[in-house]
């Protein structure tokens, strides 16, 4: 994973100009990202670039163009920056995860042993030369590709393909759970608490997906289930996507609570008023006065926690 500060030892890379106005850019590109507005962050850090000399405005704009997915202007970003007499080791780490995802093994390997030459010792650079000199030695597998596209289709079967009784087909229906890849992003606990959903249910879900090596919850961390985007786009009809995008950080939870959604990859508004107070009551130390805080929290933008009928 890239890293995101380079705490502003860098040598200087790019040209000269407004430093005063290259940090009002900056400063407003930040601002923005934290609001949640990837996009114009890029173009007010675009323009900091432009009008100063700060090697720091450049690296969160290779950054941020990573994450958009801008590889190629990003990977020239980096490699700008890792053309300086004394490259900072967090511009080498990312331009080396940048060259193994592009399969450029050899060009990630010289980053890292650059990193390692100045602090043999460094954990996280030692690290990725093992894996990448671990993906030197991959090949493809024609077994393996054939594995994966059974996997795909078996996620894909329809719930209604398996052996259930009327009364699980019928809430999975409810619930707009229509694949085996649906099912398995769903907690015990959001099935239990929908109405008529009981314990027989569970347990004969459970063992069909026992039977075939799989468990509830196994796939939360992948995409969106159908009924997170149907409640995504109920939300959009009465709250601006400017609130929704929002960083969970702006509810001002507690530390407690702030660990509870990242476990489950809440990172915005949105990505919590799609939620169910059985998910998150369905995490490890998470309690009634965190749910209370992520009521009220949600209460200041006017949303609540989707609700089961």
């Amino acid at each position: 994973m890239v890293v995101e500060n380079i705490n502003n030892n860098l040598e200087t890379v790019i040209g000269g100009g407004d430093s005063v106005a290259a940090d009002q850019y900056f400063n407003k590109g930040i601002q923005l990202e934290q609001d949640g507005f990837r996009v114009g962050a890029i173009d007010e850090l675009r323009k900091a670039v432009a009008s100063g000399s700060n090697p720091d405005h450049l690296f969160k704009l290779a950054y941020l163009l990573d994450l958009v997915g801008e590889e190629m202007e990003s990977t020239a970003l980096y490699e700008e920056l890792a053309s300086a007499d004394r490259p900072n080791i967090n511009v080498l780490l990312n331009l080396a995860v940048v060259y193994e995802d592009r399969g450029r093994i050899n060009k990630a390997e010289k980053c890292l042993r650059q990193i390692l030459d100045t602090d043999p010792s460094h954990k996280r650079a030692r690290l990725y030369l093992k894996d990448v000199q671990s993906s030197a030695h991959m090949y493809y597998d024609e077994d393996l590709a054939r594995d994966a596209a059974k996997n795909q289709a078996l996620m894909n079967t329809p719930v209604t393909d398996f052996e259930l009784s009327v009364r699980a087909r019928n809430c999975l229906k409810k619930m707009q759970i229509r694949s085996l890849g649906d099912l398995l992003k769903i907690s015990e606990s959001e099935l239990l608490s929908y109405k008529n959903f009981g314990e027989t249910s569970l347990t004969e879900i459970k063992h069909m997906l026992t039977a075939r090596g799989l468990r509830l919850g196994q796939g939360a961390d992948g995409p969106s289930t159908q009924i997170h985007q149907d409640r995504y786009e109920e939300l959009l009809a009465h709250t601006s996507e400017q609130v929704l995008s929002k960083p969970v950080s702006s509810l001002n939870l507690s530390v407690r609570a702030r660990k509870a959604l990242q476990m489950l990859n809440i990172q915005s508004v949105a990505d919590l008023a799609v939620r169910t107070e059985a998910e998150l009551l369905g995490i490890k130390n998470f309690g009634s006065t965190s749910l209370v805080e992520i009521h009220d929290g949600l209460a200041m933008f006017g949303l609540k926690l989707r609700e089961i009928d």
